[in-house]
């Protein structure tokens, strides 16, 4: 058993990034922030909390498939590590592991922001497999791809239809960075949220518990906490809404009244109209020819696509061109 920690995104660099990306975001019209800021450890509990409400149908699905085809998967990579991008509590992983145990892998390289996810599942995941070898990369995986250390053949994986919180222009680049990532006969497995009933997608972001709601006002901790700001989350009400031209849900906040804040250590002042909305999320929905596009556009081939029995979720193998 191994457990190590590696942070390529130091508490200075954190800070340094966010700061301006909030300068920017909150200056902007209309006010943005980027999804990556959710996941503190309040937010990443939160975003575990979600993935067991009945309306969100997105990891059961992807479990379903994962469990009928892990083993399959990794018996065509046969990697000596697993490579998971924003792994967060790697939980569905453990189905992976279970067949890189059993075809002679030992390493498993998860990079999240979060540093208390990482050891979290670093402390839970030795304890589970005596024989693994696990790196946490405390990273952000737009822009540290690269640098993560390999040990041999791997298969790298990116779960839950997080891919979805890039758009269409950005997909083709970090498909571009993945690719950098893989060589000889690597693989790289992506899940994907399939394009379905607007019903079901606007009732899996606005659940009756609101526990969704809480996710998306979390950012405003993180920003008041990180930048001494004073900007009251309850003062904003949780928007989610699927766009069906761009075939992508559309998370907010919106204002609930005219409201001014300060952020001591941008030494910015930000002003919000009543109803006025800050863009936090996107989740874009897919189809199997958006995505054989896109991996094309980066050098990968679509190997294989698997969904889920109800066809709500599919996963994509892909392979180097």
């Amino acid at each position: 058993m191994k457990l190590e920690i590696l942070s390529l995104w130091g508490a200075e660099e954190f800070a340094a990034q966010l700061a301006g990306d909030a300068r920017a975001g909150l200056t902007r019209a209309p006010k943005t922030l980027p999804p990556k800021y959710f996941y503190d450890a309040r937010g990443s509990e939160l975003f575990e909390e979600i993935t067991q409400l009945p309306e969100y149908y997105l990891t059961r699905a992807e479990t379903s498939i994962l469990e009928r085809v892990a083993g399959e998967i990794v018996a065509l990579a046969r990697p000596r590590e697993i490579v998971e991008i924003g792994a967060g509590f790697s939980r569905k992983t453990q189905l992976l592991l279970d067949a890189l145990g059993a075809t002679g892998g030992r390493r498993f390289v998860p990079i999240d922001v979060s540093p208390a996810a990482l050891e979290s599942a670093g402390a839970r995941l030795t304890a589970t497999y005596p024989w693994l070898e696990f790196l946490g990369v405390v990273g952000d995986f737009e822009r540290h791809l690269g640098a993560i250390p390999r040990s041999g053949a791997r298969l790298v994986c990116f779960l839950g239809s997080t891919i979805g919180n890039l758009s269409a222009e950005e997909r083709v680049p970090f498909l571009r960075a993945v690719r950098g990532m893989l060589e000889g006969q690597d693989r790289f497995l992506v899940g994907v949220d399939l394009v379905k009933a607007r019903e079901r997608l606007h009732a899996a972001y606005n659940d009756a518990r609101g526990v969704t709601a809480e996710f998306n006002r979390n950012v405003l901790r993180v920003l008041d906490r990180e930048l001494d700001g004073d900007l009251d989350p309850a003062a904003f009400a949780h928007r989610a809404f699927y766009d069906a031209r761009l075939e992508r849900i559309e998370m907010r906040l919106v204002a609930l009244q005219r409201l001014q804040a300060r952020f001591a250590k941008l030494d910015l002042e930000v002003e919000f109209a009543a109803g006025e909305e800050l863009h936090t999320e996107i989740s874009c929905k897919f189809r199997r020819e958006t995505v054989a596009e896109a991996f094309r556009g980066a050098g990968l081939v679509l190997e294989r696509w698997i969904t889920d029995e109800a066809g709500d979720f599919a996963l994509a193998l892909g392979r180097p061109g």
